[in-house]
Parts: C-alpha cells; sequence; structure tokens
C-alpha cells in the first residue's frame, strides 16, 4: 500500500542507477554524413558513430583496445575505421580487427581475434539508437541480435505526414529529468503562455491509467480543455481522445486522434553523463498538412516549450546540489512513484533472472488538479 506521500529516496543521491540491456537514441543522422564520423556519450560510454557505405549504421566505444586512444581521432573510409596511433583497423559494426600494419611474417597473432567494443545501432526517424548492453556481459553473439528489443520509433497512422524534432540538455540524473518528463502538474506553472496554459486555469482532473508491458498508460480520454494546441483540433469537428504511455527506461508517448487526423510524439530522457542528460521530442502529424510554414512555427513554440522545462531543471540542480531530502505525494506524483517501482522491479530482474514483477495490479484512477 503506497502512503500519501513517500520519500523519493531513489531520487534524491548525486547519483543514479541506469538501465542497461535496451535502446537508447545517441545521435541524429545527420550529425553523421560521407565519411565523417560523430561523438556521443551515451550511459557515460564515449561512443564514435557513423555510417559504412553500404548504409548500415555503426557505434563503437570511442576508444582503441590497443592503447586506448579516442578512435574518432582516426580514419573511417566508408569501410574500415583506423587508429590514428598505430593503424590498427576495425569493421565497425561488428568491431573485428582487420589489419595491424606492425605485425610481420613472424607473428602468430590473429588480428580478427581481437575486437574493439561495438554496440548494436539502428536509425528510426532521424534518430541513431544504440543499444547498450550491461557492462561485462561480453561481445554479442548473431543469436542475441536477434532477440533484441524493437527499436523505438514514433507511432504513425498515415503515409503522408510531417515531422519534427527538438533537443535540449538537462543537468540533472535520469531519474529527475523523467519524473519531471511525466509530472502532470508543474504545466500551468512552467508552461505559462496563451498559447498552452495559465494558472488561472487550473482545474480538478480525473485521470485513468492501466498498467502496460514495461511501463503504463494514461487512457484515451478528452484533452485538457486549458491546452489551446488541443482546442485547434476542434475545426475538423470529430471527437479529440489522446493517450499517453511512458515506458521504461525512458520514453513517453502521446498519441491523440481526431478521426482520420492525428498528431504523435516521442519523447525520452537519455543520460549522458553523470547526473546530465538530454530530452528528444520526435514528433509526426498529418494535421494542416497544406498550412504554409506550419513546421517551423510548431518548431518554434516547441523549442519554448522545451526551454521552459530546461531552465526549470537548471533551476532546481540549484536546490539538489546540496542532496536535500525529496517527498513525492498523492496523487500528482502516483506516476512518478509508479516509476521508481518498475525501475526497480526491472533491476531486480535483470539480477535475478526472473520475470519483471509489475507494481500495478490493475486500473487505477487519479485526481490532480493542473
Amino acid at each position: 500500500m503506497i502512503g500519501e506521500v513517500t520519500r523519493a529516496a531513489g531520487a534524491s543521491g548525486p547519483t543514479t542507477t541506469l538501465i542497461y540491456d535496451d535502446w537508447y537514441p545517441a545521435a541524429r543522422a545527420s550529425q553523421i554524413s560521407g565519411q565523417g564520423m560523430a561523438k556521443a556519450m551515451l550511459l557515460g560510454i564515449p561512443l564514435v558513430l557513423g555510417r559504412k557505405a553500404d548504409g548500415h549504421y555503426f557505434a563503437m566505444r570511442d576508444s582503441c583496445p590497443h592503447r586506448g586512444i579516442p578512435l574518432s581521432y582516426g580514419w573511417f573510409d566508408g569501410q574500415q575505421v583506423t587508429c590514428k596511433y598505430h593503424g590498427w583497423g576495425f569493421e565497425p559494426v561488428s568491431g573485428q580487427c582487420r589489419e595491424i600494419p606492425s605485425l610481420t611474417s613472424r607473428d602468430k597473432l590473429d588480428p580478427c581475434r581481437i575486437y574493439a567494443t561495438a554496440f548494436p545501432c539502428e536509425e528510426r526517424d532521424g534518430h541513431v539508437w544504440v543499444y547498450v548492453p550491461q557492462s561485462g556481459r561480453g561481445r554479442l553473439r548473431a543469436e542475441d541480435l536477434v532477440q533484441l528489443p524493437t527499436v523505438p520509433e514514433v507511432p504513425k497512422f498515415s503515409r503522408r505526414f510531417h515531422s519534427a524534432y527538438l533537443t535540449a540538455d538537462l543537468p540533472c540524473n535520469i531519474d529527475h529529468g523523467i519524473i519531471g518528463l511525466m509530472d502532470p502538474a508543474h504545466g500551468p506553472f512552467v508552461h505559462q503562455a496563451w498559447w498552452w496554459r495559465s494558472r488561472a486555469s487550473i482545474h480538478e482532473k480525473e485521470k485513468h491509467f492501466e498498467p502496460i508491458e514495461g511501463g503504463f498508460r494514461m487512457t484515451a480520454h478528452q484533452p485538457s480543455a486549458n491546452s489551446a494546441p488541443y482546442k485547434l483540433l476542434g475545426v475538423y469537428g470529430e471527437p479529440i481522445t489522446t493517450t499517453i504511455d511512458f515506458v521504461l527506461p525512458n520514453r513517453r508517448y502521446e498519441v491523440i486522434r481526431c478521426g482520420e487526423k492525428w498528431f504523435a510524439s516521442l519523447t525520452t530522457v537519455t543520460p549522458t553523463i553523470e547526473n546530465h542528460c538530454r530530452i528528444d521530442v520526435c514528433a509526426a502529424w498529418n494535421v494542416f498538412l497544406n498550412v504554409p510554414f506550419l513546421t517551423p512555427i510548431a518548431k518554434f513554440f516547441g523549442r519554448r516549450f522545451v526551454r521552459q522545462d530546461q531552465v526549470t531543471m537548471i533551476q532546481q540542480a540549484e536546490g539538489l546540489k546540496y542532496n536535500p531530502s525529496l517527498m513525492l505525494i498523492d496523487d500528482a506524483d502516483r506516476p512518478a512513484k509508479w516509476y521508481f517501482e518498475l525501475k526497480q522491479a526491472r533491476l531486480e530482474s535483470q539480477t535475478t533472472g526472473e520475470p519483471m514483477r509489475h507494481p500495478m495490479n490493475g486500473p487505477v484512477t487519479l485526481h490532480w488538479r493542473s
């Protein structure tokens, strides 16, 4: 039984436990072109990313297994990554070493038995996603790769649509970033604007939730009447519903339907280095397709919206550096409680090998004012 007030012990410390064995967005595909390589940080791991001539993306640990120099200082010819220090060459998707120039005919060392660390890598919605296994698991085999979970992507419901992408860095650990992402009560205070909502628009709401695999769902409901963007869809004369899913380790899906018209988004909060993370928002829609300049206008307001969250997290970080005691209350913070319980259940499942125990026994109705 969850009490009315719960201390957020898992969130109050300066660091947090990370979830491995899952996909995380590492970079935008637009950062990689031709034979260029891009650097990224993911769960504290330095990565070098690129795209082979055959179109396959790759992600390697940015460290040569020989002497540790970052491979990003080397060269990539479309087929092979070559280390700048001693010229060791690697096939980047598998990480297999193909060449060690210093070897002579007298050496018995087979370069092909040496592997740099490489990670499964796929592109979706313009994001390069990287699968990060638990440290110490060793190199993934071919049979492991076919059993990996599906690469996340924005839901889409028609062949024709527009899309947009936004990002911002957050100076907080992944737990604070995620519970901020799912917080339903901050809107009228952090996002006060004529085009969104105001403090005067606060009213009581009732939302229904249900468990789903690895997360929970706010079931289909009519969106908030105090949010101007939702009101715009009323011009289509169809009922408007929105569904919001949270799925471990870091994903929030929102789908808004209005007859055949739809808007969908995938928002992720990804740990980069210790006590820092990055929020990425990918959205797709088929509403107002013929309205000129809609995409740049949507991105303008979207950037302002994300910037408001970013500024708030920067300000919150000033207080968190002193490691204060924190709390979570019912009902507005119940999704945050579920997140911590889901995360703990997943970590326990990964340790014991037992099926993950879901903290929700069935549908739940919550009430709050926002």
